[in-house]
């Protein structure tokens, strides 16, 4: 498993954490053109990019079939993990307070997977079933 401490320092630079969330059985296609649409709205490159969810989606065809569409590494969180970067989520939403306890699964998670110091460059957006965020590391102006 990849993690925020073994990412080099130019890797951290350039990193684009997409975070992922979806309901039980969404299409790939709806995650993959959600992922897409995201991307451009933040005026984002592909490049650097890395789809993060939490642990419970390991069996959700989706999510694995939209990685592999989008060329992107996937990485599935921890509870844990997930719920350090809870306190820097944007959106609440009532449904994934109710299943995970936290208040996004596409937040938490692209700030998870850009690390402790980072920051949101999409706030959550939905379409079709499917959540998606974009963060980055915090990188103090540099």
């Amino acid at each position: 498993m990849l993690t925020f401490e073994s990412i080099t320092l130019k890797q951290r630079h350039r990193l684009i954490a997409i975070g992922i969330g979806c309901r039980r059985g969404c299409p790939a296609k709806t995650i993959s053109d959600l992922v897409e649409r995201a991307l451009k709205t933040a005026s984002c490159a592909c490049e650097g990019a890395r789809l993060f969810t939490h642990t419970a989606k390991l069996e959700e065809r989706g999510i694995l079939e939209a990685a592999n569409a989008l060329g992107l590494p996937l990485e599935f969180l921890t509870e844990d993990v997930l719920h350090e970067a809870a306190g820097r989520a944007a959106t609440r939403s009532h449904a994934v307070l109710a299943r995970f306890g936290l208040p996004s699964l596409a937040e938490t998670a692209a700030l998870a997977g850009a690390g402790p110091a980072s920051t949101l460059l999409l706030a959550r957006v939905s379409a079709g079933g499917a959540s998606c965020a974009i963060a980055t590391p915090f990188d103090g102006g540099a």
